[in-house]
């Protein structure tokens, strides 16, 4: 695939609850929001669907859940609105080679191009098993979720895009991994809990990006999702020298950047840390 060296990429940050119809509504405004603004690829937040542990397992499975209604939704947006869309996450009951997961699902990432057409899936590798100081206290993703095992990058109009969702963001092997497969940008589907957003979020996201030399593209989920959780949001985009360019602290929302791949090569070549790398 022949890129431009700029390109328009939108992280879209939403506050979603346990109403999946109501979700994709505003899924569809925020993306239409993108659109105009000139994005050519869209990234959506983690579980922007359903964001309901106790739903994740019935949503993967059943006709009215991921399947039929989810994945169709976002290859038709891509298609009607003529851009890529990164489908944050959403749950699914198969692997990627077909056979069924017995009674957990796997958080997964799907990318779609501007004809709606899947052409990546990643399935989110590290499971968030923590206690946080909050009303919800517990999370344990593993009792839900299979993780998987595949890193997954894949071309699109803004340069070679690495996949990673939310507690992937405190595994640096892993973007590691993403710059060696050559990425140029990473996105960031998110929920965080407002406790560990607060705490770590920026310093992570600065980190990732500046130690890979890559851009950080983060769609959080922003704000009170429900009675026991609220996520940190700050959606942003961050350029390859740990500069935040753009941001969205609370609430629904769209944030656009250009990402220069021309700027990105010249950092790459002016400091070239991958190839200085002993260990």
């Amino acid at each position: 695939m022949t890129t431009p060296v700029t390109s328009q990429v939108a992280a879209i940050q939403m506050v979603s609850t346990r109403d999946i119809e109501a979700n994709l509504q505003e899924a569809r405004r925020l993306l239409q929001v993108a659109a105009g603004r000139g994005a050519s690829v869209a990234v959506l937040p983690e579980n922007f669907a359903v964001l309901s542990t106790h739903q994740m397992v019935d949503c993967g499975r059943t006709e009215a859940g991921s399947e039929a209604v989810i994945r169709s939704f976002l290859a038709a947006q891509a298609k009607a609105l003529g851009i890529w869309i990164v489908g944050g996450s959403l749950p699914l009951a198969v692997r990627p080679d077909g056979s069924e997961i017995p009674d957990r699902v796997r958080a997964s990432c799907l990318v779609f191009d501007d004809d709606g057409r899947e052409v990546a899936r990643y399935d989110k590798i590290h499971l968030f098993d923590a206690m946080v100081e909050d009303a919800h206290g517990q999370y344990r993703e593993s009792d839900t979720f299979e993780p998987g095992d595949q890193v997954v990058t894949v071309d699109t109009p803004a340069g070679r895009l690495g996949l990673a969702i939310c507690y992937d963001l405190r595994f640096p092997e892993l973007f590691r991994e993403l710059r060696a497969r050559e990425a140029e940008w990473v996105c960031l589907p998110s929920a965080f809990t407002w406790q560990t957003g607060d705490a770590h979020w920026h310093a992570l996201i600065r980190a990732r990006a500046i130690e890979n030399q890559v851009w950080v593209v983060a769609a959080g989920q922003g704000g009170q999702n429900s009675e026991r959780r609220r996520t940190y949001g700050h959606s942003l985009i961050c350029d390859p020298w740990g500069q935040v360019v753009t941001e969205h602290a609370e609430g629904p929302g769209v944030v656009v950047a250009e990402l220069d791949r021309d700027h990105l090569g010249e950092l790459r070549r002016r400091m070239p840390v991958w190839e200085h790398r002993r260990l």
